[in-house]
């Protein structure tokens, strides 16, 4: 039995979440290895004195009063001959039995048109690192993507760590203040300012330092429901500088809205013009994103797309 089970996970409904979280990393000391979603976050796993937690806040108390304990086993287990999936011992601990997998679950694409104003759509929830999260599409496209206009209304140090998302794709657009990061692999810590954008790769590690007050960032992500890891071995910045590095078939981009050699090109609209963000050739097409302005001249048009998903930000 005990080649066939990976891990073990003790399920804990979570009401409150974040006061949960908070006395269990910082009062007791356990170690967040992963928090999901991360603009409102519902399940933590954390670690320590060797017991590993799954924190769920949509849990029901009344079913899990007995206690859940969570094995992950290999796709090809013989736990699995009966399709049984869960177990419950004699005192009523229910026993989960789930398959281990690192496969990215990518949803069908579920199009609708969709338009979010900051005046009347302005729900904020806490996320990830004490960040406030805006959510621009909530029927995320069928699950396919997620676009989050995330706030930090308190300038200084973040309370981040060293982490990554597990995604098929993620850019993120700073709206308004500066932000400062450091990535895997890319040099010393740097300082993002309002119009620039960065591409993260798959699994990329990186971390949130300092922000200014008031700090606004459109973030564009698929799958839309994604597992956020937390790194306790990397320290960043690392020696290591390999700018052309391939992150799963993707390459990390910075685009700086200062950068004097970037040049602006007709748009397929008429009055309007654009620079690319180099994200496209990053990812071997699988995204663009451009920065489009107005040229003069605008006129009425009518304007068709033919890709998954299409987003503008103004």
């Amino acid at each position: 039995m005990q080649e066939l089970i990976q891990s073990a996970q003790v399920i804990l409904p979570c009401s409150p979440f974040d006061e949960t979280l908070t006395f269990f990393t910082n009062r007791l000391g356990f170690r967040l290895n992963l928090i999901s979603p991360a603009d409102d976050p519902a399940i933590a796993v954390l670690s320590g004195y060797g017991l590993n937690l799954r924190l769920e806040r949509n849990t029901g108390e009344m079913a899990q009063a007995a206690g859940t304990i969570r094995l992950f086993v290999k796709d090809d287990s013989e736990l699995f001959q009966n399709d049984s999936t869960e177990m419950f011992a004699p005192n009523g601990t229910k026993i989960q039995i789930v398959k281990e997998t690192t496969e990215l679950v990518i949803p069908p694409i579920k199009q609708s048109f969709v338009l979010c104003k900051i005046a009347t759509d302005a729900a904020w929830v806490k996320g990830r690192a004490g960040m406030n999260y805006r959510d621009l599409i909530p029927g995320r496209q069928g699950g396919r993507f997620i676009a989050s206009h995330i706030q930090i209304p308190i300038g200084g140090p973040v309370a981040d760590s060293v982490h990554y998302h597990s995604i098929r794709f993620q850019m993120i657009y700073v709206y308004r203040g500066w932000v400062r990061l450091v990535y895997e692999d890319q040099g010393p810590p740097f300082v993002l300012q309002a119009g620039d954008c960065i591409l993260q790769p798959p699994l990329i590690r990186h971390r949130v330092l300092e922000s200014s007050a008031g700090l606004e960032v459109i973030e564009v992500a698929c799958p839309a429901t994604h597992n956020t890891y937390v790194d306790h071995h990397m320290q960043l910045p690392n020696t290591e500088q390999r700018h052309d590095r391939d992150y799963g078939g993707q390459r990390f981009v910075k685009y700086l809205a200062a950068d004097e050699t970037a040049s602006w090109h007709p748009w397929r609209l008429c009055g309007f013009e654009f620079r690319d963000t180099g994200i496209g050739l990053a990812t071997a097409g699988l995204a663009g994103v451009r920065i489009v302005r107005n040229s003069g001249d605008l006129k009425s048009q009518i304007l068709q797309h033919d890709a998954e998903k299409n987003a503008f930000a103004t």
